[in-house]
């Protein structure tokens, strides 16, 4: 969001400085009228702006949508193109409407998730760290020192995008990591505590 911000603000004074010629900052003058002084300029001749001035040419206006930023603002990158569609598939939860397979969309929000606006909350919450997009649905790694807790034998299989990114992944409550990672992933994963 950021760094969305700060190209809107450089892209925006690029066209502003090309768009209001010098010659022309306070309108034409009529003819037979005689220029009363300097005609004030819209372009910075000082402060930090004023040295990028020369440098900046005319832009092509209106800029088409940069990759990797969502056209209008909602998770979309191309027109109609849905970032995040996940196929959840959640078996043996022992919790009544858990267990089946749900369609999640995020940007604008569909599918049949049953907390699919929830669930598309939280995978914009993990998205918006590093280490959110790094370890959401990554899987413990072989080795990890785990608990011995065995949580239930509900499953879950997740497969699909998340924020343009391939996903396919497992779940499971067999250990203390699985049932953490399963934990971090509710409410994409229905709450089977």
């Amino acid at each position: 969001m950021l760094r969305r911000l700060a190209l809107t603000a450089v892209v925006s004074l690029a066209a502003l400085a090309t768009a209001v010629p010098v010659s022309t900052a306070s309108g034409p003058v009529p003819s037979g009228s005689v220029s009363s002084g300097p005609v004030p300029s819209a372009v910075p001749t000082t402060g930090p702006f004023a040295a990028a001035r020369p440098s900046l040419g005319p832009l092509p206006l209106p800029l088409p949508p940069l990759p990797g930023f969502p056209a209008d603002g909602e998770g979309t990158g191309e027109a109609g193109e849905v970032l995040t569609r996940l196929t959840v598939s959640v078996e043996n939860t022992g919790v009544a409407g858990a267990d089946g397979t749900f369609e999640l969309e995020c940007g604008p929000t569909g599918g049949s998730h049953p907390r699919g606006q929830a669930a598309c909350d939280r995978l914009a919450e993990a998205g918006a760290t590093r280490s959110g997009r790094q370890e959401l649905f990554r899987p413990t790694p072989e080795g990890t020192m785990c608990t011995m807790i065995h949580g239930g034998d509900a499953t879950a299989r997740i497969v699909g995008t998340w924020e343009g990114r391939a996903v396919d992944t497992t779940a499971s409550r067999r250990d203390g990591c699985e049932i953490a990672r399963w934990n971090s992933l509710v409410p994409v994963l229905p709450d089977v505590r």
